[in-house]
């Protein structure tokens, strides 16, 4: 049962396992820009990054191996603190069973916690589910990239979307 599925911080132990999920996705080649995770070392950087800075990032565990995760990276710049970017997947066999709101509504608190104003992100117009799940928790169009990706000689739309924290 998803209920029985643990979502909690990423920790050191996890990244090897996220790195196999984040591949999964990745190899899907419908959901993601990666077309397969980054190597392993630049994905531990990630997220040690992550851990370090404070920035939300959580997965949802399953006899210790990660499938699914969300993360919201703060913007760097000054000018930008006050907003984050999400990310997130969940590996076949997991979804369409409310992982996904689990995962995006903690995350979605913690940025909240951490005094993040807005957090955005781009989807595949493709991605219906993701976009309904995105709406279902706050998140409004904000536009549309016309054939911002490209994957296997096909372009694919994205759609800009953001929630503002009131």
């Amino acid at each position: 049962m998803v209920e029985n599925i643990a979502i909690e911080p990423i920790r050191e132990e996890h990244i090897e396992s996220f790195h196999r999920a984040l591949d999964m996705v990745s190899r899907e080649r419908r959901y993601l820009t990666f077309l397969e995770a980054p190597p392993l070392e630049s994905t531990r950087a990630f997220v040690l990054d992550m851990i370090e800075n404070g920035h939300p990032q959580f997965v949802a565990v399953v006899n210790g191996d990660v499938v699914g995760w969300c993360d919201i990276r703060r913007e760097g710049r000054p000018s930008h603190a006050h907003r984050g970017s999400l990310g997130m997947g969940i590996i076949p066999g997991y979804r369409d069973k409310g992982l996904g709101k689990r995962l995006i509504t903690t995350a979605l608190d913690a940025a909240r916690e951490l005094g993040l104003h807005r957090v955005e992100l781009h989807v595949h117009a493709d991605n219906p589910r993701a976009i309904a799940l995105y709406e279902k928790v706050g998140f409004v169009r904000e536009g549309l990239a016309r054939d911002a990706v490209k994957i296997d000689g096909r372009f694919i739309d994205t759609i800009q979307m953001a929630v503002i924290f009131g």
